[in-house]
């Protein structure tokens, strides 16, 4: 076999790219069926499949439980020997296997039946046996595999997740699932940075630059440089933000020949600040800032948007991983 690498890595590539397309044409009253059985399920999901088609239903799993659907992977072989337990009524499976004959998944069938649970097979194989004890069929055959000698499963397994993949995408768009149910699911690592709320990164209590509308504005000046965010909020009589001044509002006021001393905030501040609630997520507040060419907010109670409770500063957001 001559080495021409890239070229052979090329066709892998697109037998399983034609594969995943292909699956389109698949898509019928089965796929919209699987959705509905899904959304009404009251229990768990559960899915199997053995082999290959075991490590596609660990990621279809995964998914589906980390996009607000509970879900767990059954290893049909250790169901077969007493895990079975985890499985309840009000459960749903999906039960992978390309054949539709794998013996392990086939020999639990009866099980789910006894337990009354509905059953959504991924296969290849239409007519097979778990295709017939199927509620829902949804084929996801491919015409060849990469592998040359058409043995090794390559695009049949890739097929099987991108279907599992379509069906964990519209299943959590119909339930409404938002970027904040995401975010209280992934409170860890890169991705748990990237999702958490301006007030887990915003300052609060002492650390909020702010003076009223009446203050002289050295005064200002002096809170700008103590809390070091390079602005003050300016509140009026009832305690609502009514403007902000920065560092450069005062240099530029300075330049105009403007008295620290006798000038009020009020007569300097910039009116109607830019704001933001707590409870957005911290990539919300880096959007709006970007937007606004910004790099600080106030933030509002989310029960209350008169009632200031913190600042969020661009480096905040930054330093937390947010982008």
């Amino acid at each position: 076999m001559t080495r021409d690498l890239s070229a052979r890595a090329g066709r892998v590539l697109t037998v399983e790219a034609e594969g995943i397309l292909r699956m389109r044409e698949k898509l019928d009253s089965n796929f919209s069926r699987s959705i509905d059985m899904l959304l009404s399920a009251p229990g768990k999901v559960v899915v199997t499949g053995m082999g290959k088609s075991g490590l596609i239903g660990r990621k279809i799993a995964a998914t589906l439980a980390s996009t607000g659907t509970p879900a767990f992977f059954l290893h049909p072989a250790e169901g077969l020997h007493g895990d079975i337990g985890m499985v309840l009524e009000g459960d749903i499976v999906i039960a992978l296997s390309n054949s539709g004959e794998t013996q392990e998944v086939v020999r639990l069938l009866p099980v789910f039946k006894r337990l009354g649970l509905s059953l959504i097979a991924l296969t290849g194989n239409p007519e097979s046996t778990l295709a017939r004890h199927a509620d829902a069929v949804i084929d996801v055959g491919v015409s060849e595999e990469a592998c040359p000698m058409g043995l090794a499963p390559t695009a049949s397994t890739t097929a099987a997740l991108a279907m599992g993949d379509a069906l964990s995408v519209v299943l959590f768009e119909e339930k409404g699932f938002s970027e904040r149910d995401f975010a209280m699911l992934h409170p860890g690592g890169a991705l748990g940075q990237k999702v958490r709320t301006v007030g887990d990164l915003m300052h609060r209590g002492d650390e909020i630059p702010l003076v009223s509308c009446g203050t002289p504005l050295k005064d200002a000046l002096f809170s700008i440089s103590a809390k070091r965010l390079g602005v003050t909020g300016v509140m009026n009589g009832t305690g609502a933000l009514v403007g902000v001044i920065t560092d450069g509002d005062v240099r530029r006021a300075m330049e105009r020949g403007v008295d620290l001393f006798a000038t009020h905030a009020e007569q300097v501040m910039t009116s109607n600040p830019k704001r933001i609630s707590s409870s957005e997520l911290a990539a919300s507040a880096l959007r709006k800032m970007q937007k606004h060419s910004i790099t600080r907010l106030f933030v509002f109670d989310a029960g209350d948007p008169e009632r200031i409770v913190g600042i969020v500063h661009i480096h905040d957001l930054l330093k937390a991983g947010v982008g």
